[in-house]
């Protein structure tokens, strides 16, 4: 049975930092690539950053540099750490495989940046 479950979301001011973790199910972790995504009210989900199982990583031009993704393929738990977060990094987070998610998506951590 395939399961994600992301935690570790809250309320953030401006300028602070979140991180992020995602515990996979090991039919789904092991030896594939992750991913974060991300649904803002009102829009679509759209794609974050993602690490390769050898720990080849990408980010979306709207995080890079402050977002870090990582992996503990020991744990099958997959990472994100948010420093220097934007009111626009207001969103529902969740991981997935990566670039092609699986058709299963975990409840996801709500993130809000506000003051």
């Amino acid at each position: 049975q395939v399961q994600l479950v992301e935690s570790g979301g809250g309320l953030v001011q401006p300028g602070g930092s979140l991180r992020l973790s995602c515990a996979a199910s090991g039919s789904i972790f092991s030896g594939n690539a992750m991913g974060w995504y991300r649904q803002a009210p009102g829009k679509q989900r759209g794609w974050v950053a993602g690490i390769t199982s050898r720990g080849n990583t990408n980010y979306a031009a709207s995080v890079e540099g402050r977002f870090t993704i990582s992996r503990e393929n020991a744990k099958n738990t997959v990472y994100l750490q948010m420093n220097s977060l934007k009111p626009e990094d207001t969103a529902v987070y969740y991981c997935n495989l990566w670039p092609s998610p699986f058709g299963v998506w975990g409840q996801g951590t709500l993130v809000t940046v506000s003051s």
